[in-house]
């Protein structure tokens, strides 16, 4: 088993279980995400997923190299279908998903990463793509993420140079979007996860789709692309429990509907 799973109700959160080997990406660790993407494909009741690594050492310290030098150049394009496949499967779940990263993310481990749609990190960790030294380029996204999350000129400068930043500079350039107390990290993680899940599930999933959908278009396509995500929300059941709910002063029960 590659991910330990736990069902926290409208949470789950997935752990990458090899801190031997800093929990880095091998093939049967990316089939198994797969997996479990299938399998929360339809899952109304749950509304967001928290991914980590296990230990304090690493998040994902990239692809498992001691596998890699055994793969043909076949193998390895097929490695990076499925990864590819896996990282678009997280940036179209209906869920939210948000790295917890706990350590080291670099590579492959901080393309998984920027699938994801929110990242809080540990105050010790580093984050990087040091692809270039190694004679490769990032294979996993990180070339078109990474200039997505913090414009093309930061991108660069990290993808060119290959450095690893600290969790205070992966904040100021806008990598991640909160940086936890120390020894605090899976709490705050699972923290940030239930705020999120208190929300109603088809506006997390029509929100998530109007950002990431408009962000290649021009301004008025996008707009037409948030209008209709808004009307989706509009004729849903939650909408109608969300106005009942304000005015009798209480939380709303959502389901999905």
């Amino acid at each position: 088993m590659e991910w330990i799973v736990e069902d926290l109700g409208a949470v789950e959160r997935w752990t990458i279980d090899g801190e031997a080997r800093r929990n880095s990406l091998s093939m049967a660790m990316v089939g198994e995400l797969n997996d479990h993407l299938r399998r929360v494909e339809e899952r109304r009741a749950l509304r967001c997923v928290v991914l980590t690594g296990k230990g304090d050492k690493a998040f994902c310290a990239g692809a498992d190299l001691k596998e890699r030098a055994r793969m043909s150049d076949d193998d390895v394009h097929a490695f990076h279908v499925a990864l590819r496949q896996a990282l678009r499967g997280i940036e179209s779940a209906p869920q939210v998903f948000v790295a917890a990263l706990n350590g080291a993310a670099l590579g492959g481990g901080l393309e998984l990463a920027l699938a994801c749609d929110l990242r809080i990190v540990a105050p010790g960790a580093e984050l990087g793509l040091p692809e270039v030294g190694l004679g490769i380029i990032p294979g996993g996204g990180g070339t078109q993420r990474l200039p997505r999350a913090i414009g093309v000129a930061r991108a660069k400068d990290l993808i060119l140079t290959g450095r690893r930043v600290g969790a205070a500079e992966a904040l100021a350039l806008g990598l991640v979007s909160r940086v936890s107390a120390p020894d605090k990290l899976r709490e705050d993680a699972l923290a940030l996860a239930e705020q999120v899940a208190r929300n109603a599930p088809v506006s997390l999933r029509q929100a998530k789709r109007a950002v990431d959908g408009g962000l290649s278009l021009p301004i008025e396509e996008a707009l037409d692309l948030e209008h209709r995500m808004y009307q989706d929300c509009v004729g849903t059941k939650d909408r109608v429990e969300a106005l009942r709910a304000f005015a009798e002063k209480r939380k709303p029960d959502f389901t999905g509907e």
